[in-house]
Protein backbone atom coordinates (compact mmCIF):
# COMPACT_ATOMS: atom_id res chain seq x y z
CA UNK A 1 0.00 0.00 0.00
CA UNK A 2 1.01 4.04 -0.85
CA UNK A 3 2.20 5.38 2.06
CA UNK A 4 0.11 9.26 2.68
CA UNK A 5 2.61 11.70 2.25
CA UNK A 6 2.59 14.10 5.70
CA UNK A 7 0.85 17.43 4.88
CA UNK A 8 2.43 20.73 5.73
CA UNK A 9 2.19 22.42 8.93
CA UNK A 10 -0.69 25.36 8.68
CA UNK A 11 -0.17 26.92 12.30
CA UNK A 12 1.94 29.79 10.93
CA UNK A 13 -1.13 30.53 8.50
CA UNK A 14 -3.53 30.37 11.07
CA UNK A 15 -1.92 32.61 13.18
CA UNK A 16 -1.15 35.01 9.64
CA UNK A 17 -4.82 35.14 8.82
CA UNK A 18 -6.38 35.89 12.52
CA UNK A 19 -4.92 39.50 12.33
CA UNK A 20 -7.60 40.34 9.53
CA UNK A 21 -10.11 38.94 10.94
CA UNK A 22 -9.91 40.63 14.27
CA UNK A 23 -9.75 43.50 12.57
CA UNK A 24 -13.26 42.80 10.55
CA UNK A 25 -14.80 42.53 14.23
CA UNK A 26 -14.89 46.00 13.78
CA UNK A 27 -16.79 45.97 10.72
CA UNK A 28 -20.11 44.06 11.75
CA UNK A 29 -21.21 40.53 11.92
CA UNK A 30 -21.24 40.06 8.41
CA UNK A 31 -18.15 41.01 7.98
CA UNK A 32 -16.84 38.85 10.62
CA UNK A 33 -18.75 36.00 8.79
CA UNK A 34 -17.32 37.06 5.39
CA UNK A 35 -13.58 36.69 6.97
CA UNK A 36 -14.18 33.30 9.07
CA UNK A 37 -14.96 31.38 5.86
CA UNK A 38 -12.36 33.12 3.92
CA UNK A 39 -9.87 32.05 6.79
CA UNK A 40 -11.43 28.48 7.31
CA UNK A 41 -11.43 27.47 3.70
CA UNK A 42 -8.17 28.63 2.69
CA UNK A 43 -6.48 26.70 5.94
CA UNK A 44 -8.48 23.49 4.54
CA UNK A 45 -6.72 23.98 1.15
CA UNK A 46 -3.72 24.32 3.00
CA UNK A 47 -4.28 21.25 4.88
CA UNK A 48 -4.30 18.87 2.17
CA UNK A 49 -0.98 19.96 0.28
CA UNK A 50 1.70 17.63 0.61
CA UNK A 51 5.09 17.97 -1.15
CA UNK A 52 5.41 17.74 -4.55
CA UNK A 53 7.88 14.30 -4.58
CA UNK A 54 5.74 12.76 -1.61
CA UNK A 55 2.50 13.46 -3.36
CA UNK A 56 4.19 12.20 -7.18
CA UNK A 57 5.43 8.98 -4.96
CA UNK A 58 2.22 8.54 -3.25
CA UNK A 59 0.48 8.33 -7.02
CA UNK A 60 2.51 6.28 -8.43
CA UNK A 61 2.00 3.90 -5.69
CA UNK A 62 -0.99 3.86 -5.79
CA UNK A 63 -1.29 3.11 -9.96
CA UNK A 64 -2.22 7.11 -10.65
CA UNK A 65 0.46 7.10 -13.47
CA UNK A 66 -2.21 10.08 -14.68
CA UNK A 67 -1.68 11.87 -11.47
CA UNK A 68 2.22 11.07 -11.02
CA UNK A 69 3.05 12.26 -14.72
CA UNK A 70 0.51 14.98 -14.21
CA UNK A 71 2.47 16.35 -11.29
CA UNK A 72 6.18 15.94 -12.21
CA UNK A 73 4.65 18.10 -16.08
CA UNK A 74 3.44 21.00 -13.18
CA UNK A 75 6.63 20.39 -11.28
CA UNK A 76 8.85 20.90 -14.90
CA UNK A 77 6.99 24.00 -15.58
CA UNK A 78 7.17 25.25 -11.78
CA UNK A 79 10.95 25.17 -12.26
CA UNK A 80 10.86 27.33 -15.68
CA UNK A 81 8.89 29.62 -14.59
CA UNK A 82 11.57 30.57 -12.34
CA UNK A 83 14.47 29.65 -14.25
CA UNK A 84 13.38 30.92 -17.59
CA UNK A 85 10.81 33.62 -16.61
CA UNK A 86 12.46 34.65 -13.67
CA UNK A 87 9.34 34.62 -11.81
CA UNK A 88 9.54 33.87 -7.58
CA UNK A 89 11.85 30.36 -6.76
CA UNK A 90 9.69 29.91 -3.53
CA UNK A 91 7.51 26.76 -1.94
CA UNK A 92 4.21 28.04 -4.54
CA UNK A 93 2.92 25.70 -6.59
CA UNK A 94 5.30 23.00 -4.93
CA UNK A 95 2.85 20.96 -3.14
CA UNK A 96 -0.52 19.25 -4.19
CA UNK A 97 -3.63 19.22 -2.61
CA UNK A 98 -7.01 17.57 -3.70
CA UNK A 99 -9.52 19.80 -2.51
CA UNK A 100 -11.93 16.81 -3.63
CA UNK A 101 -14.61 19.24 -5.52
CA UNK A 102 -14.11 20.97 -8.84
CA UNK A 103 -13.25 24.55 -7.97
CA UNK A 104 -11.36 25.77 -5.13
CA UNK A 105 -13.66 28.77 -4.48
CA UNK A 106 -16.40 30.66 -6.43
CA UNK A 107 -16.79 34.28 -6.97
CA UNK A 108 -19.59 36.34 -6.86
CA UNK A 109 -19.95 39.30 -9.30
CA UNK A 110 -23.25 41.65 -9.47
CA UNK A 111 -23.82 44.72 -11.55
CA UNK A 112 -27.32 47.03 -11.68
CA UNK A 113 -30.32 45.89 -14.20
CA UNK A 114 -29.26 48.35 -17.01
CA UNK A 115 -25.28 48.96 -16.30
CA UNK A 116 -22.34 47.12 -17.24
CA UNK A 117 -21.06 48.31 -14.28
CA UNK A 118 -19.53 45.23 -11.32
CA UNK A 119 -20.16 46.10 -8.09
CA UNK A 120 -17.02 46.54 -5.57
CA UNK A 121 -16.55 45.23 -2.37
CA UNK A 122 -13.38 46.44 -0.23
CA UNK A 123 -10.87 44.21 1.79
CA UNK A 124 -7.88 44.43 4.02
CA UNK A 125 -4.84 43.90 2.12
CA UNK A 126 -5.41 43.87 -1.38
CA UNK A 127 -7.74 46.77 -1.62
CA UNK A 128 -11.36 47.22 -3.76
CA UNK A 129 -12.40 43.79 -6.54
CA UNK A 130 -14.35 43.91 -8.38
CA UNK A 131 -16.36 40.37 -6.63
CA UNK A 132 -16.44 38.30 -3.41
CA UNK A 133 -15.49 34.83 -3.01
CA UNK A 134 -16.68 31.85 -1.47
CA UNK A 135 -15.70 28.48 -0.47
CA UNK A 136 -18.65 26.49 -0.30
CA UNK A 137 -20.92 27.24 -3.56
CA UNK A 138 -24.33 27.40 -1.00
CA UNK A 139 -22.42 30.35 0.47
CA UNK A 140 -21.65 31.74 -2.51
CA UNK A 141 -25.03 30.89 -4.52
CA UNK A 142 -26.63 32.16 -1.05
CA UNK A 143 -25.15 35.40 -1.01
CA UNK A 144 -25.73 36.15 -4.85
CA UNK A 145 -29.57 35.81 -3.70
CA UNK A 146 -29.43 38.56 -0.65
CA UNK A 147 -28.17 40.54 -3.91
CA UNK A 148 -30.54 40.32 -6.24
CA UNK A 149 -33.39 40.89 -3.34
CA UNK A 150 -31.34 44.13 -3.48
CA UNK A 151 -32.49 44.75 -7.10
CA UNK A 152 -28.75 43.67 -8.28
CA UNK A 153 -27.76 40.94 -11.42
CA UNK A 154 -25.68 38.27 -10.35
CA UNK A 155 -23.16 35.28 -12.13
CA UNK A 156 -21.70 33.05 -9.55
CA UNK A 157 -18.47 31.29 -11.57
CA UNK A 158 -16.43 28.71 -10.75
CA UNK A 159 -12.33 29.07 -9.84
CA UNK A 160 -9.90 27.04 -10.22
CA UNK A 161 -6.94 28.26 -8.32
CA UNK A 162 -6.19 31.84 -6.39
CA UNK A 163 -2.97 33.57 -5.37
CA UNK A 164 -2.25 34.43 -1.68
CA UNK A 165 0.19 36.84 -3.26
CA UNK A 166 3.15 34.81 -2.01
CA UNK A 167 2.46 35.50 1.74
CA UNK A 168 1.82 31.69 1.55
CA UNK A 169 3.13 28.58 -0.76
CA UNK A 170 0.13 28.41 -3.10
CA UNK A 171 -0.52 24.78 -4.13
CA UNK A 172 -1.20 22.51 -7.25
CA UNK A 173 -4.39 21.81 -7.27
CA UNK A 174 -6.90 19.05 -8.80
CA UNK A 175 -9.19 21.89 -9.79
CA UNK A 176 -6.39 22.84 -12.85
CA UNK A 177 -3.76 20.06 -12.79
CA UNK A 178 -5.32 18.20 -15.49
CA UNK A 179 -5.91 21.34 -18.35
CA UNK A 180 -4.27 20.89 -21.40
CA UNK A 181 -0.22 21.55 -21.28
CA UNK A 182 -0.70 24.96 -22.49
CA UNK A 183 -3.06 25.60 -19.86
CA UNK A 184 -2.01 24.72 -17.05
CA UNK A 185 1.43 26.31 -17.72
CA UNK A 186 -0.50 29.73 -18.46
CA UNK A 187 -2.46 28.89 -14.93
CA UNK A 188 1.05 28.84 -12.93
CA UNK A 189 2.99 31.95 -14.70
CA UNK A 190 0.09 34.21 -14.29
CA UNK A 191 -0.58 33.50 -10.95
CA UNK A 192 3.37 33.78 -9.75
CA UNK A 193 2.98 36.83 -11.76
CA UNK A 194 0.95 38.26 -8.88
CA UNK A 195 3.94 37.82 -6.27
CA UNK A 196 5.97 40.60 -8.80
CA UNK A 197 3.49 43.19 -8.89
CA UNK A 198 0.25 44.15 -7.14
CA UNK A 199 -1.11 47.11 -7.19
CA UNK A 200 -4.01 48.14 -4.33
CA UNK A 201 -7.57 48.82 -5.99
CA UNK A 202 -6.50 48.29 -9.44
CA UNK A 203 -7.90 44.75 -10.80
CA UNK A 204 -7.33 46.18 -14.87
CA UNK A 205 -3.44 46.50 -14.11
CA UNK A 206 -2.93 43.30 -11.98
CA UNK A 207 -4.73 41.10 -13.71
CA UNK A 208 -3.16 42.69 -17.37
CA UNK A 209 0.17 42.22 -15.65
CA UNK A 210 0.22 38.60 -15.20
CA UNK A 211 -1.44 37.87 -18.43
CA UNK A 212 0.90 39.35 -20.33
CA UNK A 213 3.47 37.29 -18.41
CA UNK A 214 1.62 34.07 -19.08
CA UNK A 215 1.18 34.91 -22.65
CA UNK A 216 4.64 35.80 -22.94
CA UNK A 217 5.94 32.77 -20.73
CA UNK A 218 3.07 30.05 -22.42
CA UNK A 219 4.96 30.68 -25.59
CA UNK A 220 8.04 30.27 -24.24
CA UNK A 221 7.12 27.09 -22.57
CA UNK A 222 5.31 25.78 -26.18
CA UNK A 223 8.30 26.30 -28.04
CA UNK A 224 11.20 25.09 -25.63
CA UNK A 225 10.00 22.56 -23.08
CA UNK A 226 6.64 20.98 -25.15
CA UNK A 227 5.82 18.50 -27.78
CA UNK A 228 4.66 18.97 -31.56
CA UNK A 229 1.19 17.15 -30.50
CA UNK A 230 1.11 19.55 -26.71
CA UNK A 231 1.83 22.72 -29.41
CA UNK A 232 -0.55 21.39 -31.37
CA UNK A 233 -3.46 20.84 -28.71
CA UNK A 234 -3.06 24.23 -27.19
CA UNK A 235 -3.26 26.09 -30.39
CA UNK A 236 -6.18 24.69 -30.73
CA UNK A 237 -7.46 25.23 -27.48
CA UNK A 238 -6.37 28.42 -27.46
CA UNK A 239 -8.05 29.33 -30.91
CA UNK A 240 -11.00 28.44 -29.35
CA UNK A 241 -11.24 30.68 -26.46
CA UNK A 242 -10.06 34.01 -28.58
CA UNK A 243 -13.41 33.43 -30.58
CA UNK A 244 -14.90 32.48 -27.92
CA UNK A 245 -14.11 36.13 -26.00
CA UNK A 246 -14.48 37.69 -28.97
CA UNK A 247 -18.25 36.44 -29.43
CA UNK A 248 -18.31 37.80 -25.22
CA UNK A 249 -17.01 40.99 -26.32
CA UNK A 250 -19.20 41.65 -29.11
CA UNK A 251 -22.27 41.09 -26.92
CA UNK A 252 -20.67 43.44 -24.24
CA UNK A 253 -20.31 46.16 -26.56
CA UNK A 254 -23.52 45.66 -27.47
CA UNK A 255 -24.85 46.34 -23.97
CA UNK A 256 -22.67 48.96 -23.15
CA UNK A 257 -24.11 50.89 -25.90
CA UNK A 258 -27.67 50.34 -25.25
CA UNK A 259 -27.34 51.34 -21.74
CA UNK A 260 -26.18 54.72 -22.80
CA UNK A 261 -28.61 55.56 -25.52
CA UNK A 262 -31.82 57.91 -24.09
CA UNK A 263 -34.64 55.65 -24.39
CA UNK A 264 -36.81 54.88 -21.81
CA UNK A 265 -36.12 51.51 -19.37
CA UNK A 266 -38.76 49.51 -20.70
CA UNK A 267 -36.93 49.42 -24.14
CA UNK A 268 -33.10 48.95 -22.84
CA UNK A 269 -34.95 45.71 -21.32
CA UNK A 270 -36.58 44.93 -24.24
CA UNK A 271 -33.20 45.37 -26.14
CA UNK A 272 -31.16 43.13 -23.77
CA UNK A 273 -33.49 40.42 -23.98
CA UNK A 274 -33.03 40.26 -27.78
CA UNK A 275 -28.93 40.87 -27.62
CA UNK A 276 -28.88 37.55 -25.07
CA UNK A 277 -30.88 35.57 -27.10
CA UNK A 278 -28.08 36.67 -30.13
CA UNK A 279 -25.89 35.82 -27.55
CA UNK A 280 -27.12 32.32 -27.86
CA UNK A 281 -27.55 31.59 -30.98
CA UNK A 282 -24.28 32.95 -31.79
CA UNK A 283 -22.96 30.44 -29.07
CA UNK A 284 -24.63 27.50 -31.19
CA UNK A 285 -23.26 28.80 -34.62
CA UNK A 286 -19.51 28.28 -33.04
CA UNK A 287 -20.29 24.65 -31.13
CA UNK A 288 -21.52 23.58 -34.68
CA UNK A 289 -18.27 25.14 -36.32
CA UNK A 290 -16.24 23.90 -33.84
CA UNK A 291 -17.67 20.28 -34.51
CA UNK A 292 -19.95 20.39 -31.20
CA UNK A 293 -17.11 21.00 -28.69
CA UNK A 294 -18.65 21.74 -25.65
CA UNK A 295 -16.10 23.19 -23.19
CA UNK A 296 -17.91 26.54 -22.70
CA UNK A 297 -21.44 25.38 -22.38
CA UNK A 298 -21.13 26.05 -18.68
CA UNK A 299 -20.51 29.50 -18.79
CA UNK A 300 -24.33 29.38 -20.09
CA UNK A 301 -25.72 27.03 -17.43
CA UNK A 302 -27.07 30.30 -15.60
CA UNK A 303 -29.37 32.77 -16.65
CA UNK A 304 -27.39 35.23 -18.33
CA UNK A 305 -26.96 38.58 -16.49
CA UNK A 306 -24.62 41.70 -17.09
CA UNK A 307 -22.90 40.64 -14.01
CA UNK A 308 -21.32 37.61 -16.93
CA UNK A 309 -19.86 40.00 -19.61
CA UNK A 310 -19.58 42.77 -17.01
CA UNK A 311 -16.76 40.12 -15.79
CA UNK A 312 -15.55 39.09 -18.77
CA UNK A 313 -14.66 42.53 -20.04
CA UNK A 314 -12.61 43.93 -16.96
CA UNK A 315 -9.06 42.06 -16.49
CA UNK A 316 -7.25 42.87 -19.88
CA UNK A 317 -7.40 46.29 -20.55
CA UNK A 318 -3.35 46.49 -20.74
CA UNK A 319 -2.53 43.30 -21.89
CA UNK A 320 -1.04 45.33 -25.38
CA UNK A 321 0.62 47.84 -23.03
CA UNK A 322 2.20 45.44 -21.13
CA UNK A 323 3.84 42.91 -24.04
CA UNK A 324 4.35 46.56 -25.84
CA UNK A 325 6.96 46.75 -22.13
CA UNK A 326 8.11 43.53 -22.00
CA UNK A 327 9.40 43.98 -25.83
CA UNK A 328 10.81 47.37 -25.16
CA UNK A 329 13.24 45.74 -22.12
CA UNK A 330 14.34 43.25 -24.97
CA UNK A 331 12.51 40.59 -22.88
CA UNK A 332 14.60 41.24 -20.23
CA UNK A 333 11.91 39.55 -17.43
CA UNK A 334 13.63 41.40 -14.57
CA UNK A 335 13.87 44.90 -16.26
CA UNK A 336 10.47 44.36 -17.35
CA UNK A 337 8.79 43.71 -13.41
CA UNK A 338 11.07 46.60 -12.49
CA UNK A 339 9.33 48.99 -14.75
CA UNK A 340 5.93 47.32 -13.98
CA UNK A 341 6.28 47.71 -10.73
CA UNK A 342 7.46 51.16 -10.88
CA UNK A 343 4.46 52.28 -13.24
CA UNK A 344 2.22 50.38 -10.32
CA UNK A 345 3.62 53.27 -8.05
CA UNK A 346 2.35 55.57 -10.54
CA UNK A 347 -0.89 57.80 -8.90
CA UNK A 348 -3.97 56.05 -10.72
CA UNK A 349 -4.32 58.89 -13.86
CA UNK A 350 -0.69 58.46 -14.86
CA UNK A 351 -0.69 54.94 -14.16
CA UNK A 352 -3.37 54.79 -17.26
CA UNK A 353 -1.46 57.44 -19.09
CA UNK A 354 1.51 55.93 -19.16
CA UNK A 355 0.32 52.78 -20.11
CA UNK A 356 -1.78 54.32 -22.94
CA UNK A 357 1.61 55.50 -24.41
CA UNK A 358 2.70 51.88 -24.41
CA UNK A 359 0.22 50.49 -27.01
CA UNK A 360 -1.34 54.10 -28.25
CA UNK A 361 -3.20 51.90 -31.34
CA UNK A 362 -3.77 48.82 -29.78
CA UNK A 363 -7.62 48.44 -28.47
CA UNK A 364 -8.07 47.15 -25.50
CA UNK A 365 -8.45 43.38 -25.68
CA UNK A 366 -11.31 42.68 -22.38
CA UNK A 367 -10.92 39.74 -20.13
CA UNK A 368 -9.68 36.21 -20.57
CA UNK A 369 -12.63 34.30 -21.00
CA UNK A 370 -13.81 31.03 -19.31
CA UNK A 371 -11.28 28.26 -19.72
CA UNK A 372 -12.62 24.64 -21.53
CA UNK A 373 -13.50 23.43 -17.95
CA UNK A 374 -16.48 25.66 -18.16
CA UNK A 375 -16.39 27.51 -14.93
CA UNK A 376 -15.11 31.04 -14.19
CA UNK A 377 -14.81 34.02 -16.57
CA UNK A 378 -11.49 32.87 -17.26
CA UNK A 379 -10.86 30.38 -14.74
CA UNK A 380 -6.66 31.64 -14.50
CA UNK A 381 -7.55 35.42 -14.13
CA UNK A 382 -10.64 34.72 -12.31
CA UNK A 383 -9.17 33.43 -9.44
CA UNK A 384 -6.40 35.57 -7.16
CA UNK A 385 -6.82 35.78 -3.66
CA UNK A 386 -6.27 37.97 -0.88
CA UNK A 387 -3.62 36.86 1.67
CA UNK A 388 -6.86 36.55 4.50
CA UNK A 389 -7.51 33.83 1.64
CA UNK A 390 -10.01 36.05 0.10
CA UNK A 391 -10.84 34.53 -3.60
CA UNK A 392 -10.60 36.44 -6.58
CA UNK A 393 -12.92 36.04 -9.19
CA UNK A 394 -11.87 36.01 -12.87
Amino acid sequence: MARRPARVRVAAALAALAAPALGALLAGCEAVGYYAQSISGHLGVMAQATPLSDAIAYANGSNDKRLADRLALAGRMRDFASRELSLPDNGSYRHYANVHRPYVVWSVFATPELSMELHKWCFLVVGCINYRGYYAIEDAHRYAAALRSQGLETYVAGVPAYSTLGYFDDPLLNTFVYLPEGELARMIFHELAHQVVYVRNDTAFNESFASAVEIAGVERWLARAASADARASYRQYDARRQQFRAMLLQARAELDALYRRPIDDDAKRAGKAAIFAALRQRYAALKESWGGYSGYDRWFSQPLTNAHLAAVATYQQWVPAFLALLEQCGGDWKAFYAEAERIGKLKPEQRKARLRALAPNEPATGATTANDAGGAVDDTAAGKGAPTGQPRGS
